[in-house]
């Protein structure tokens, strides 16, 4: 009979030489709160769970009932534990301080709810995605610039994908390690043990239909991408619209996701603290790169919760060359890693 290892006997195998358990406990919450997320989303369209919520989150973006019932989850199962001095979510403006009644402990996450939640009433894949930073001051409750680190120092990061089944994917900085949900039995399997990117990419990942409102070293880039130039690549196009599915995706066959900004309207849209800070982690785990298109996304500091960034992340190569070909553009040199 082969070996089963179950998602807490490997974190508690595999914890950090630093982690005092808090760390440890932390990742349980966060893999209880999968499973009870998971319970929800596959019976999303068997209860009066799908549709919008009435409200927009900060991002001005309509709230889907998963995202708030999946903010909710994360945030009751984890500001009492004594494990947190603080959270930040998508889905509010200000950041979560935990109670004066509670411990405060270790450890800062963010974490976006429920990414992909446009897609929730057509069954497309969805996801949640989290990073987890050390507190800057143990003796302070929590502070916003507990947050406002850049990726490089997240002490763990990872995301769960809900789809045909339910992945938990995670990094404490010693490789990208996979678990799948046994839902006979309740319970994250390890299924994917050090997770690496493939040498050789499979996809490029972009939504060309925004192709006329992105800077002429975009495009150029995207032409490479799709065989116009010299010595392009030979890959083909995947595009989900979700990015954890995309990321997953692409993890697994390799390749380059892209999210570029639209020219004249400043960085992006998706978040760097609570989305594209934690997959360039993992990507970067799993020997890949993730870059704004200038730097290297673990590079970059916050300035605000909410920020937003363009993102390339993937195979190494694919992502330098996207960074060649906006830099050209501007007539800049690569910033040196």
């Amino acid at each position: 009979m082969s070996t089963v290892t179950t998602i807490e006997r490997f974190i508690l195998d595999h914890q950090p030489e630093y982690a005092s358990g808090e760390l440890t406990y932390l990742l349980y919450d966060i893999a209880l709160a999968a499973k009870i997320i998971a319970s929800k989303t596959m019976r999303a369209g068997l209860v009066d769970i799908l549709g919008a919520a009435g409200a927009t989150n900060v991002q001005g973006e309509s709230q889907q009932k998963l995202d708030v019932f999946a903010h909710e989850i994360i945030r009751k199962l984890c500001d009492h534990t004594g494990r947190l001095c603080l959270m930040v979510s998508e889905e509010q403006e200000e950041p979560l301080y935990i109670p004066a009644k509670y411990a405060k402990g270790s450890y800062v996450m963010v974490f976006d709810p429920l990414d992909g939640s446009s897609n929730i009433d057509v069954n497309v894949s969805i996801g949640t995605i989290f990073g987890i930073y050390r507190c800057l001051d143990e003796e302070l409750r929590g502070r916003v610039e507990d947050a406002l680190q850049p990726a490089g120092d997240l002490v763990a990061a990872g995301y769960i994908l809900y789809g045909a089944s339910t992945m938990l994917v995670y990094s404490t900085g010693e490789g990208v390690h996979g678990f799948t949900l046994n839902p006979e039995y309740g319970e994250f399997l390890l299924s994917y043990p050090d997770m690496r990117l493939p040498e050789t990419p499979a996809y490029y990942s972009v939504n060309s239909s925004y192709y006329n409102r992105w800077s002429p070293g975009v495009q150029r880039f995207v032409n490479w991408l799709q065989g116009i130039g010299e010595a392009p690549p030979s890959l083909s196009a995947r595009y989900i619209g979700s990015l954890v599915a995309d990321f997953h995706r692409n993890l697994l066959r390799g390749g380059i996701y892209c999210y570029p900004a639209e020219s004249g309207r400043g960085g992006g849209k998706l978040r760097l603290l609570y989305e594209a800070g934690p997959l360039a982690f993992l990507m970067e785990q799993a020997g890949g790169y993730a870059s704004d298109g200038r730097q290297s996304i673990l590079k970059i500091c916050p300035t605000s919760l909410h920020q937003r960034t363009s993102l390339f992340i993937g195979n190494r190569n694919l992502v330098e060359q996207a960074e060649r070909f906006i830099c050209l553009e501007d007539g800049e040199q690569k910033t040196a890693d």
